[in-house]
């Protein structure tokens, strides 16, 4: 099927790049530090900002140190981060079509796992630190719209996990999930499921999605 569009925005850890080898790893030296399941924290942690996570498990005073602690763990080392199926033979054939991407990671973390996987980054990225409300808020995604001067109604939305999807749909865009990382049962709120980017190309004028 043919997703008319005028531009698309793209999540990030788990849409392009998969650095699950590296967040588990940090999650699993950080977790016990401050007496958390980390299997407990990495089931409520992806696709959401690093603070909103922690901040299901301590309390506000805690949060800003735990979120520098974790994020330091994490931005030590990107071995293992790798380019996900589809992405940069997708990303290399927009050609004309505006595209950005909206992430949880910050400036840092953004820069290193994508050089790391050898995945492009376009002119417009939003980040944790560009917004006062991360996924499922839409926040990101309106931002992300706007600096590219479109209406988010012609966006196509990217996404692989839950909160995003529903970032995505409640900026008004159409959203195209993959089941990179979760089930088709927890994206069933998108407009369009499929296992990866290997099913999406660009055409003029949107995406063909084969479903």
């Amino acid at each position: 099927m043919l997703l008319p569009c005028d531009g698309v925005l793209f999540d990030v850890d788990g849409t392009l790049v998969d650095s699950t080898p590296l967040i588990e790893r940090a999650a699993r030296v950080w977790a016990p530090e401050y007496g958390i399941d980390p299997d407990a924290y990495l089931a409520r942690a992806h696709g959401r900002r690093t603070s909103d996570s922690i901040a299901d498990f301590l309390p506000a005073g805690q949060v800003r140190a735990a979120t520098e602690r974790l994020d330091a763990l994490e931005a030590a080392e990107v071995a293992g981060v790798t380019a996900l199926p589809g992405v940069v033979d997708l990303l290399s054939s927009l050609r004309g079509l505006p595209w950005a991407v909206v992430t949880s990671m910050d400036p840092g973390q953004l820069t290193a796992r994508a050089g790391a996987a050898g995945v492009p980054l376009p002119k417009v990225a939003v980040t944790a630190r560009d917004v006062a409300a991360g996924k499922p808020d839409p926040a990101g995604y309106l931002l992300a719209a706007r600096r590219l001067g479109l209406d988010p109604a012609r966006c196509v939305v990217v996404e692989d996990a839950p909160a995003g999807v529903a970032a995505g749909r409640a900026a008004g865009a159409t959203v195209v999930a993959l089941t990179t990382s979760h089930s088709r049962a927890d994206l069933a709120e998108a407009d369009v499921i499929v296992p990866d980017l290997t099913a999406v190309t660009a055409e003029p004028g949107g995406l063909r999605v084969r479903a």
